[in-house]
């Protein structure tokens, strides 16, 4: 979907737009929206969405015949940044995870039955979606290690599993769910497949939405737990061909890190923003601001010079994987999900020190980011899982040359 540039206008315009909007209208009022309850403000966040709509800042990774303004991938990455510096900048634009995400699965590879059924609704913002992978009973870190299956039987699969963490679930429309189809197969990465599954379909079932650090949430900030007992979905509900599903995820995940890693720049912005006013207006003793302390000038110097290299290093692997495709650049994708998830972690903590008591309350949006972005380190990958894949890659090139 962001393979093609449509937007031919000023970008450095369009951004500051998206500057002002998630300013006036996000900013006064996210704190109360993720305190919840979620539901009461929906009614506000669907005014937004409309008024985004209005404004022509919709779904700006879409194209312009979807309803989207056409943004190339390193075009919207300088958006999601900008709609990272609040919780709910990509909801309200309709360019969040996982509906992003499952946006591309479907512009890419569903049938043009799924595309009106499921996609259409989806861009326009009607409905959302969820992506059902992740299983409490298997290490998320070896994702070829599943119990969920979907058995054909006739012109039906019947799917029988327990997925977790499959987020925003709760009032969604549909999952695309990952399922072993073919068990048989020679090769571990051809045995799953993605289908969908409305989540009306008599077999699906939600459990909870789980507690994270305590908060378990509601609606599109929560994460579910969720199970399939046989569970009975037509068999034009396959994404692609039965077997595509690991095939499919990466097409899903390029892009995606880049997305999650410009987010994430967003949101050390504003707590880098927040570290800074705190250091000038608290006082040790009258006159003495925290921010004469050279340990806080020192975060302050660091977090800004992380924050930087974070953004230059993702906007660089944004542009080469526009150029040569994700497979080219698999090295960098994995090498900007770890870094700049540990420099995210470091900047929120660090402005959470600066605030003291007041930054382990709900008074601010530190400990919001700080407990819901904690994952940033496991989703997606663990850090290490990416850390051992980037220096094999690298080792292997060393050992080519001694040949």
């Amino acid at each position: 979907m962001q393979t093609q540039n449509n937007f031919t206008g000023d970008l450095s315009i369009l951004l500051d737009r998206y500057r002002d909007f998630v300013k006036t209208y996000l900013y006064p009022k996210d704190l109360a929206i993720v305190q919840g309850p979620f539901r009461e403000y929906l009614p506000y966040l669907n005014e937004l969405r409309e008024k985004a709509k209005s404004e022509g800042l919709f779904a700006p990774h879409l194209s312009p015949e979807e309803g989207g303004l056409g943004l190339d991938l390193v075009q919207f990455a300088q958006v999601s940044e900008i709609l990272g510096h609040s919780p709910l900048g990509h909801y309200v634009f309709n360019c969040n995870a996982p509906d992003i995400g499952n946006m591309e699965l479907l512009h890419l590879f569903g049938s043009e039955l799924q595309k009106e059924k499921y996609l259409k609704p989806l861009q326009e913002g009607k409905i959302r979606s969820c992506f059902a992978m992740t299983e409490p009973a298997f290490a998320g870190s070896n994702p070829v290690n599943m119990g969920t299956t979907a058995i054909r039987e006739g012109d039906h699969y019947r799917i029988n599993g327990h997925k977790w963490f499959t987020t925003a679930a709760d009032g969604a429309a549909f999952t695309i769910v990952m399922a072993v189809t073919n068990p048989e197969a020679e090769s571990k990465y051809q045995r799953a497949s993605m289908i969908i599954v409305p989540l009306d379909s008599p077999g699906y079932r939600f459990v909870r939405n789980i507690p994270i650090m305590g908060e378990a949430g509601e609606d599109y900030l929560s994460h579910a737990e969720v199970k399939f007992e046989d569970c009975l979905v037509p068999v034009e509900n396959l994404i692609g061909e039965e077997g595509q599903g690991f095939a499919l995820a990466q097409e899903r995940l390029g892009p995606g890190r880049i997305h999650h890693c410009m987010r994430w720049i967003g949101i050390c912005e504003r707590a880098f923003d927040m570290m800074c006013k705190r250091a000038l207006s608290r006082e040790l003793d009258l006159g003495k601001p925290l921010a004469e302390k050279q340990t806080i000038q020192n975060w302050i110097a660091e977090s800004r010079a992380e924050i930087k290299a974070s953004r230059l290093m993702v906007m660089d692997t944004a542009q080469q994987m526009q150029l040569k495709g994700a497979k080219a650049v698999r090295e960098d994708i994995s090498t900007i999900k770890f870094f700049v998830a540990d420099v995210l972690m470091k900047v929120i903590d660090r402005s959470i020190q600066v605030h003291g008591a007041l930054g382990i309350t709900d008074d601010t949006l530190l400990s919001f980011w700080y407990r819901h972005e904690r994952g940033a380190r496991i989703y997606d990958g663990p850090d290490e899982v990416h850390k051992a894949s980037l220096a094999r890659s690298i080792l292997k090139s060393y050992l080519a040359q001694k040949k």
